[in-house]
């Protein structure tokens, strides 16, 4: 039994060491200045940590047509990302609340339909929702992409929170309503203090798809708006004299390190929050 252990462990660290190569690669050629970068292999350490890369990929590398970095964009993501994780997060929770404690004729009808949209392929919205957009004057704007962002995410934080509310007991939805409980003060006041594991999780969840999106972000974003996504990607294909291959990796860095430092932090959460229910159903 031991030695079945050691070789199951040994198996596990090698594969741990292949998934975590490139992430040393991109670490390693961020720190190096070019010199050092010609003169040594990808794998080899930096003689010592320049962080010159790291400054021109935030504040003056160019992406296009301007020379100001990933700045711009990494803040235009944090301004679309956050309203867009509360609102879809508040909604799913309340459509939940409603599936599973307030049934209606149709019901299952209506979650069967929404759930046809976490399957629905992201490509197939894009033109219809860039009329919606043009109609509601939203194209371009930062707001229209939140609200892009908040309608792609809702069928899966409905179907997170649904599947978490069947765990709660009719009855405690009763004996609230004895004792003069409505609508909202059983959400506020009795469900919300319940739903920590799962807000959890749907808070992680569609933070790191909104960060990470990269079609929303370049087909619905204006020129002053761009999430960090695409300004990555204009980043790498800026064409100049010479490719700066350490500036490209701590450009990649930087826009990554949000949902890094999320999952390192509340890794642990996300999964008790999906033991706990999200998964049921």
């Amino acid at each position: 039994m031991k030695a079945h252990r050691l070789f199951l462990g040994a198996v596990l660290a090698a594969l741990a060491l292949v998934f975590l190569a490139p992430l040393y690669v991109m670490l390693a050629t961020s720190f190096k200045s070019m010199d050092a970068l010609y003169a040594g292999g990808l794998l080899s350490l930096p003689p010592s940590l320049d962080f010159s890369a790291w400054a021109k990929a935030w504040g003056s590398a160019c992406t296009g047509m301007q020379c100001n970095g990933l700045q711009p964009f990494f803040l235009n993501s944090v301004a679309m990302v956050i309203p867009a994780v509360v609102v879809s997060t508040v909604l799913g929770a309340l459509n939940g609340y409603v599936l599973t404690q307030w049934r209606f004729r149709g019901s299952e009808l209506m979650f069967a339909l929404i759930l046809f949209g976490v399957f629905m392929p992201m490509q197939v919205v894009l033109l219809p929702m860039s009329q919606v957009l043009g109609w509601l004057n939203l194209s371009d704007s930062l707001v229209g992409l939140v609200l892009v962002h908040v309608l792609a995410g809702l069928p899966s934080t409905t179907l997170f929170f649904r599947n978490y509310y069947l765990g709660v007991p009719g009855e405690l939805l009763k004996a609230a309503q004895l004792d003069g409980a409505g609508f909202w003060t059983f959400f506020w006041r009795i469900l919300v203090p319940l739903s920590g594991p799962i807000v959890t999780v749907t808070v992680i969840w569609q933070f790191t798809a909104i960060w990470n999106d990269f079609l929303y972000g370049a087909v619905f974003s204006g020129f002053d708006n761009k999430p960090i996504t695409v300004g990555l990607n204009n980043l790498a294909n800026t064409t100049s004299s010479v490719k700066e291959y350490n500036v490209d990796m701590a450009g990649a860095l930087i826009a990554a390190l949000p949902t890094l430092i999320v999952y390192v932090l509340a890794g642990k959460y996300f999964v008790r929050g999906l033991t706990a229910g999200a998964v049921k159903g």
